[in-house]
């Protein structure tokens, strides 16, 4: 309490200076209307900034769950989309027509190879969440790969980056379809063969899913032709397909399920199921 008091004795100049200082500028703003618009307008641009620090600070350390609530928001979202689609259009598996039912879950791949002939990625659900083997997997861009094999909580994934994927895909603007492969070469690009030359084509024409299978609807985007020439036959193009997705840069995946894939696989496959 003594130090207190000498402190006050020893500063009781700028202590008063202060204090009259701070009553003039108090009625100065009271009686003045400019001052006092002046003085509020600084003191909410400097709340303002404060707040807006704070704010962006949270917003930073939110957007983890942010990001997790979008994601779960494009999965219902995609549900409804191609559940939609698929009952306007009945052109699946060349002259096979059904109404297919698509469940799309959530998951995080959490690894992922891309630099050698049979990439693979790790997804952070398994067959507790329902996962099992040849399920579709895509991005909020298109096409990621297939689910190889699970385990409770964990499944693998062939990328669409491995040599032995052999996925049905087709021009968007017709209906000619072949198969997407992957040379190995450079993991931003794979390769779409079988597309018969009379087909109309050219450099940045959009290349979708066929749906020619139980795995993948219709529509899922692949890539842009990048360039594209004739075999050694010059019968069917031969085309380098950019890819949508940045295969090297993956987070959110979302697992495609087809509810009805047994009963069409047992259809077109009826020796498997002897």
């Amino acid at each position: 309490m003594q130090q207190i008091i000498n402190f006050i004795i020893r500063y009781k100049n700028f202590l008063l200076s202060l204090l009259l200082f701070s009553i003039a500028f108090v009625f100065t703003i009271q009686t003045h209307s400019y001052h006092r618009s002046k003085f509020f307008n600084s003191a909410n641009f400097l709340t303002g900034g404060i707040y807006n620090s704070i704010n962006n600070l949270t917003g930073y350390l939110s957007l983890k769950s942010q990001n997790q609530v979008l994601a779960e928001e494009n999965r219902r979202l995609k549900m409804l989309l191609f559940n939609a689609e698929n009952k306007k259009d009945s052109t699946y598996l060349d002259t096979v027509s059904y109404t297919g039912t698509y469940k799309f879950e959530l998951a995080n791949v959490i690894r992922n190879t891309y630099s050698g002939t049979n990439n693979v990625l790790l997804l952070n659900r398994g067959s507790a969440d329902g996962l099992k083997p040849d399920l579709g997997v895509i991005s909020s861009k298109g096409i990621i790969g297939i689910v190889d094999a699970t385990s409770k909580h964990y499944a693998t994934v062939i990328s669409v980056l491995n040599t032995v994927n052999k996925i049905s895909a087709q021009l968007k603007k017709t209906n000619h379809f072949g198969t997407l492969s992957w040379n190995a070469k450079s993991p931003y690009f794979v390769q779409l063969i079988d597309i018969p030359k009379i087909a109309p084509i050219k450099k940045g024409d959009t290349i979708i899913t066929s749906g020619r299978s139980s795995i993948f609807p219709k529509g899922i985007p692949v890539g842009t032709i990048d360039s594209y020439k004739l075999d050694a036959a010059e019968n069917y193009f031969e085309i380098n397909i950019k890819l949508f997705n940045d295969m090297t840069n993956l987070e959110h995946v979302y697992t495609i399920e087809n509810v009805d894939a047994a009963e069409i696989n047992s259809l077109l496959n009826p020796k498997e199921n002897e």
